[in-house]
């Protein structure tokens, strides 16, 4: 999770946030800054968002971003929490050809954190599976769902 009491300076240009390398490591807790600045990859199944099924809007854990909706997550059995589609104009697609192949990246469309990677073997209606990095993210429930 977040590092707790400590709010780094953020420079916002055009809606996007901006921060040096030590501003997010003071933000972000080790394995946070590892996937979301240096694109790494958390261990399968290591994620409790895996497991997440109340209403509500899944964020950037580095920018709070809103970035899925829990409408639209499914279980996909890969071990990553998984979505068929963004919110819209929250995320952005970057070409990824490390590893000697060619996927394509998502990243916040407000931090340019790394979140994981789109693949097309999703459901319906978009055939698209956002396979995500739990802890780029963080989960803020619904409140109206309690209700």
């Amino acid at each position: 999770m977040r590092k707790q009491g400590l709010e780094a300076v953020e420079i916002e240009k055009g809606g996007k946030v901006e921060k040096d390398e030590q501003e997010w490591r003071q933000t972000l807790s080790a394995d946070q800054f590892h996937i979301l600045r240096d694109h790494g990859t958390e261990m399968r199944e290591s994620s409790p968002l895996l497991h997440e099924k109340r209403q509500g809007t899944f964020i950037c854990a580095g920018c709070g971003q809103p970035l899925f909706s829990s409408e639209k997550k499914y279980e996909s059995g890969t071990g990553w929490p998984s979505f068929w589609a963004p919110l819209s104009e929250a995320t952005e697609s970057v070409a990824d050809t490390s590893y000697r192949m060619t996927r394509t990246e998502i990243r916040c469309a407000r931090c340019g954190g790394h979140l994981g990677h789109v693949f097309p073997d999703g459901p319906a209606p978009t055939g698209q599976r956002y396979c995500m990095n739990g802890a780029a993210m963080d989960f803020r429930c619904d409140p109206a769902a309690d209700e």
